[in-house]
């Protein structure tokens, strides 16, 4: 494989491994919200902004986990026959599904990108009694299926190399 892709799965796969293990921790920043819910709700007066904050936490520990998700492979398949698979038989089966990946994720993109200039043109506010900003979920949103579409393509050089039986 040429330097070039080298380089770039190293980089690739280095940035998405850090942020991957960063965004793990934020499952505690969900709990923690939640706990502040439950104990406001309990013996103070209930916080508006607990759920709807839970929630976009929970979006952007789902969202920017993907691309970690999908380098180590934990995504979900239909393993009926791929279990049985030779490594270089799933490596011709991966190369040419990352594509149908990566067009599903060229579309999320394009209208995430709409929605987020929509929201940044408009100041647009979410309808709820707390009523926060929505630019900052959408950015994040944005960010995190385009560090998948480069995560699906170092994927890609990583499987044909193995077709190659090359390493990277």
């Amino acid at each position: 494989m040429p330097a070039v892709i080298r380089h770039y799965v190293r980089v690739v796969d280095a940035v998405n491994r850090r942020l991957g293990r960063l965004v793990m921790y934020m499952i505690f920043v969900m709990v923690a919200i939640l706990l502040w819910s439950s104990i406001s709700k309990t013996f103070f007066f209930p916080s508006l902004w607990t759920l709807e904050m839970a929630q976009f936490a929970m979006v952007a520990y789902f969202m920017l986990g993907g691309p970690y998700a999908l380098q180590l492979g934990s995504n979900v398949r239909m393993d009926l026959f791929y279990g049985d698979w030779s490594d270089r038989k799933k490596a011709w089966f991966d190369a040419f599904t990352v594509f149908l990946l990566i067009f599903y994720l060229g579309v999320l993109l394009y209208g995430g990108w709409e929605s987020t200039s929509y929201s940044l043109q408009y100041n647009e506010r979410s309808s709820t009694a707390w009523r926060p900003l929505l630019w900052p979920i959408k950015v994040t949103m944005c960010l995190s299926i385009f560090l998948m579409i480069l995560q699906a393509l170092s994927e890609f050089f990583k499987d044909v190399a193995r077709i190659r039986g090359v390493s990277i």
